[in-house]
């Protein structure tokens, strides 16, 4: 009895829809205005906004250890 709830347990758990991964989707994002520059904090940031979803701070933190200025 307990081997088949193990089993039922872990097919459930195998089972559960992880969140997708996004990496290399958020870098098309930026890419449709034709004049970014990721190297500008102001251009970083407001792209980071609106394409991940971020803060001013996660933004700012991110674009700055990307190399922006």
């Amino acid at each position: 009895m307990r081997l088949v709830a193990v089993i039922i347990i872990a097919l459930m758990t195998a089972a559960c829809d992880r969140e997708q991964d996004i990496t290399g989707s958020t870098s098309i994002c930026p890419l449709r205005n034709t004049s970014y520059n990721p190297r500008d904090l102001n251009q970083c940031v407001s792209a980071c906004k609106s394409c991940d979803r971020g803060t001013t701070v996660t933004c700012t933190t991110s674009c700055t250890l990307k190399g922006a200025r």
